[in-house]
């Protein structure tokens, strides 16, 4: 069977390498002549496409991965297709074919790739919903809240293909030993284990995880309440030493920097030449007349590494000492008339797309503060200084999500920051998109905290 019922599909990623493969190669057919020429380009792209694919993880999809996360390898790799087909056609110069041809024919390759895919992603999941195949038989040892979710997740989506077999109790008055979880393991084929970090003991989890290794069993580990373990940890050596790092950035990476500058510097050259090159005279002129004062208003903030950056918007207030020590509030009297309407529709906060020209911020980040919340945040909110590890955004993940504007109280901040340490964890293109398109809807529709 393709679809098998144990631990892997095995055919489906070759399947999906040859698929892919036809595609490219198919397509590919319209621009040589000679079919020498065309075996060469067969053979370099597919050569280059299963090397990179390996590197770039194209095809480490799994049935737990989300949407997002494929949308960001498609992206990645289409980047990398772009490169490795110019780079062949830029060497075999005597096939000459017009570049915005070459183009076209990448887009179509990468758009029935992403059909195809998502095509297969989605097949698979109705097919273990309504036909109960590519089914994994899971088990769950130690019974406690944490638990009880996975239980619950496994029984209300049967798409994802989990087959909850069994719970062990470890510690209540019918508890199992770890060495009868054993034997029923192996007496029901089961595919995968799934313990609690904390109803297990030292000496038993040694046992579970050999056990695992000689049997070839799957096991995963359910984070207790230590912090440590709710963390996105990244794992790696030092020679033969595991060190474990508290998380891993993204944004850290070469290519996912380049990627993010290069989306920043597009965007914001759009908005600078199609938008701001017009709307800041005619702004320039209302603001002028309503209010003594310049068009720009500039505020220290902190950024990157905590470094401090003069961040540049609309003026919608008139000219106040306390401009740089109290945030604006609902009925603000500082407020001019203009800037009511351009705070509401955000119009305020578009010269920022100069600070992020300038490289002192990005399309997409946390929030920046003015500098004295930012010492006081610093001071009274735990992990408020991890956003400082990436650049700051005009927009945001906890801005869509409803915690922008005024900080009313703790809480404000607090799912500000959670908001803020996810998105620099689980950085891709894909979610930077999804945010900027919900920031314009988001700004036509109208924020009630927007004042």
């Amino acid at each position: 069977m393709i679809f098998k019922r144990g631990r892997y599909s095995g055919y489906l990623r070759p399947i999906s390498y040859v698929i892919d493969l036809l595609i490219i190669h198919v397509l590919a057919h319209q621009f040589f002549e000679r079919n020498f020429e065309y075996l060469n380009y067969i053979i370099f792209i597919s050569l280059a496409w299963i090397i990179l694919s390996i590197k770039s993880n194209f095809y480490e999809i799994y049935r737990f991965t989300h949407v997002a996360k494929i949308m960001s390898l498609i992206g990645k790799q289409s980047v990398i297709f772009l490169l490795i087909v110019f780079a062949f056609f830029g060497y075999y110069n005597q096939v000459t074919k017009e570049p915005l041809t070459i183009f076209t024919y990448i887009l179509w390759v990468m758009g029935l790739i992403t059909i195809v895919k998502f095509s297969i992603y989605y097949v698979l999941k109705k097919y273990r919903k309504s036909f109960k195949g590519n089914v994994r038989r899971v088990v769950i040892i130690g019974l406690n809240q944490k638990t009880d979710q996975l239980r619950k997740f496994f029984n209300d989506n049967p798409e994802y293909g989990y087959n909850l077999v069994h719970i062990f109790d470890l510690k209540g008055p019918n508890r199992n030993t770890i060495e009868a979880c054993f034997d029923y393991i192996i007496e029901h084929k089961i595919d995968e284990i799934y313990s609690s970090v904390a109803e297990i003991g030292n000496r038993d989890l040694v046992k579970l995880i050999d056990f695992a290794d000689n049997n070839l069993k799957i096991v995963k580990f359910l984070p207790d309440n230590k912090e440590i373990y709710s963390k996105k940890l990244d794992f790696t050596y030092y020679g033969f030493l595991p060190i474990l790092s508290m998380r891993k950035i993204p944004m850290d990476e070469p290519f996912n920097k380049f990627v993010k500058r290069t989306f920043d510097i597009c965007l914001s050259l759009i908005v600078i030449i199609g938008i701001l090159s017009w709307l800041t005279p005619i702004l320039g002129i209302i603001i002028k007349l309503e209010s003594k004062g310049p068009v720009f208003f500039k505020q220290k903030r902190n950024g990157l590494d905590y470094q401090e950056f003069f961040c540049y918007k609309f003026r919608s207030m008139k000219p106040n000492p306390l401009a740089d020590l109290h945030q604006v509030k609902k009925g603000d009297e500082r407020i001019t008339k203009v800037g009511k309407i351009i705070r509401k529709t955000s119009m305020d906060e578009l010269p920022q797309f100069i600070n992020v020209l300038k490289g002192e911020m990005s399309v997409v980040g946390p929030r920046p503060h003015m500098v004295s919340h930012t010492h006081m945040y610093a001071e009274r909110i735990d992990k408020f200084m991890v956003r400082h590890f990436i650049k700051p955004g005009i927009t945001g993940l906890a801005q869509v999500s409803g915690f922008r504007g005024e900080v009313e109280d703790d809480s404000d901040i607090i799912n500000r920051v959670k908001y803020d340490i996810f998105y620099l964890e689980n950085w891709s293109l894909f979610l930077d998109l999804k945010i900027v398109f919900q920031t314009i809807y988001n700004a036509l529709r109208g924020e009630e905290k927007a004042y």
